[in-house]
């Protein structure tokens, strides 16, 4: 998801997606918290996007290192992502535990881009397979270093088609990224003041645990079909009212769940 240019430390800080997302997700989850818990205020979790979040990786290391926030819903094997979000919320309650509150604000920000990635129908695009497929080669040996622009072909035919399927208008790429500017526009001017994780969600993510809260939203959101409706339709009123009553609530929720999740892990709230 969209979260400003990572040039700068404040980056973002107007339009970017998961900054909103941090601020409504941690508001909401103060409701829930115990006055004895210590846990990172909103302005230290927001130190850790944009310039010192998992986008600005690109810029510093290899893409080996980069994490890979896409899942496919319709395959429950693929755990990769899963596997990311379980460690960030283990590290976070370890973190709260010894009462580490930079480790804390560290893994609640990364722990938050993960799930809300992880819910952004842009994600769900099996973006891997289609990079390996144009450039016939894997992922991290394409984007070690920078990432190239240019997609060699056979022959110069090849390498157009390939680049214009990648980069081009309603190419692979293009689209991903103008689904996600679509996402920050249409909820620019709203505050969500009213959304947020229920006590009945609470309720359930004890019965439940994280992974399944998760997997719920995933389906429920892949359900909605928001990004093959892009695909046919580019950004409407239609699309952009569904984002801004279902899928962004939803994903709110999910990450006042995962640090939630954490506490209950380290034993700050009951279990």
């Amino acid at each position: 998801m969209y979260a400003g240019t990572t040039l700068r430390r404040h980056s973002g800080k107007i339009v970017g997606v998961h900054q909103k997302i941090d601020r409504i997700a941690r508001r909401g989850l103060n409701k829930y918290l115990p006055d004895y818990v210590i846990f990172p205020g909103i302005k230290q979790i927001l130190y850790f996007e944009g310039k010192n979040g998992p986008d600005a990786i690109r810029y510093m290391s290899p893409a080996i290192d980069k994490p890979w926030h896409f899942i496919d819903p319709s395959k429950p094997e693929d755990r990769i992502l899963v596997q990311i979000i379980e460690s960030h919320i283990i590290n976070l309650a370890d973190a709260i535990k010894s009462a580490d509150n930079i480790r804390s604000a560290f893994e609640c920000s990364w722990l938050a881009h993960a799930v809300v990635d992880g819910l952004t129908p842009s994600h769900h695009y099996p973006l891997h397979d289609k990079i390996e497929e144009l450039w016939g080669m894997p992922r991290h040996e394409i984007e070690s270093g920078k990432i190239k622009k240019i997609i060699h072909g056979v022959n110069r035919r090849d390498t157009l088609l390939k680049t214009w399927e990648y980069w081009g208008a309603g190419g692979v790429m293009t689209a991903h990224i103008m689904f996600e500017m679509g996402v920050a526009s249409a909820i620019s001017s709203d505050n969500f003041k009213k959304i947020g994780a229920t006590v009945d969600d609470i309720k359930s993510l004890r019965q439940n645990g994280f992974e399944a809260e998760f997997v719920k939203s995933l389906n429920l959101i892949n359900d909605m079909k928001l990004y093959d409706e892009f695909g046919k339709t580019g950004w409407t009123r239609h699309l952009a009212s569904k984002t801004k009553k279902f899928l962004i609530p939803e994903i709110i929720k999910a990450v006042t769940l995962a640090w939630y999740q954490a506490l209950i892990i380290a034993e700050a709230v009951e279990a």
